[in-house]
């Protein structure tokens, strides 16, 4: 019996970096921060692939280049088969209403001084997609279906509580109607209750629209509860990716064992075993030889200090570490 063709990623990035130039030393030699450095990623319709890592491991720019905010130093980024990298503006301006994004912060992406119905119909306008007359039904349509109402378009975003604000960042991702959104960190300045409300309403959309998500986020239960799949970050590099609970279970990069060991115990009797990471974040900017985390690695071996690793996937585990777990 012929096992059933696998669909292609809706979106591919390959070998995809991203490198700012700094001045360093007496003769001012250039160096170089590796924000983003070699990372290959598939998503495919339909999933939700979270990234985690922690602050400045490269995650938000990662997803800024594969929605062509930021341009890459490096690498090739494909949606839908189209290769994105490249792409003169006339043409990526149509691939834009296919691919949109949530920010981290719900006050400052929205406008202050435009009324919340004006700020979810711009998209409207901008692609001519809806007719005049028909944009505000469009828009109380939007606002119903992250659970505000109709009577919310003439408010400013000031007048809003953060929750609520993020309902609206999500409404004008929603306006186009896109294939993909990138969540940036899109409950990470919110309470923790009201974050439990908008990864709900982020899976019920997924569920009504056929969205496909890239959850970028460094709160690993936040990830936990909407993910398919996880990416972990670290130094700009991909260094681990699974199913979210054949990650959650077994990890089997140090880094990710750390991670998930830092999380609380999910009730009063559960003991979990600590896992020390000693020093600091490393440096970016450095080209230091070996393994990016082997000197923090309670397992590192020579190995790790002389050669890095590859990622290298096995059933569908991938991990990038001489000795996994």
């Amino acid at each position: 019996m012929n096992e059933a063709p696998v669909a292609p990623p809706l979106l591919q990035a390959r070998g995809l970096s991203k490198f700012y130039e700094t001045k360093r030393g007496l003769f001012g030699k250039a160096d170089y921060i590796r924000a983003v450095d070699g990372v290959d990623l598939d998503v495919y319709e339909g999933e939700t692939l979270g990234i985690v890592g922690e602050s400045g491991c490269g995650k938000s720019t990662v997803g800024q280049m594969l929605l062509q905010l930021l341009p890459p130093t490096a690498g090739e980024i494909r949606f839908g088969g189209q290769l994105l990298t490249g792409l003169p503006p006339d043409k990526l301006h149509a691939v834009r209403r296919d691919m949109q994004i949530v920010f981290q912060d719900p006050y400052s992406s929205l406008n202050p001084r435009m009324k919340i119905g004006d700020t979810i119909a711009e998209p409207l306008r901008i692609h001519r997609t809806v007719p005049r007359a028909d944009i505000r039904r469009e828009v109380a349509g939007l606002l119903e279906a992250v659970g505000l109402g109709e009577h919310h378009m003439s408010r400013y975003p000031h007048e809003f509580s953060g929750g609520q604000r993020q309902r609206i960042g999500i409404a004008r991702a929603l306006a186009l109607k896109p294939k993909l959104i990138v969540c940036d960190e899109a409950v990470s300045a919110l309470d923790v209750s009201i974050q439990a409300q908008i990864l709900n309403l982020l899976k019920k959309l997924q569920r009504e629209y056929r969205l496909t998500y890239v959850f970028i986020s460094h709160g690993m239960p936040a990830v936990k509860h909407i993910s398919d799949r996880v990416a972990v970050m670290y130094l700009g590099k991909i260094v681990e990716i699974a199913e979210r609970d054949k990650l959650f279970a077994h990890p089997r990069h140090p880094y990710t064992e750390a991670l998930l060991a830092s999380l609380p115990a999910s009730h009063p009797g559960e003991r979990k075993e600590r896992v020390i990471v000693q020093g600091e974040v490393g440096d970016s900017v450095a080209a230091v030889p070996g393994c990016p985390f082997q000197a923090r690695c309670p397992y590192a071996r020579d190995l790790c200090r002389q050669t890095a690793p590859v990622l290298t996937e096995e059933a569908g585990h991938a991990v990038a570490c001489h000795f996994p777990l």
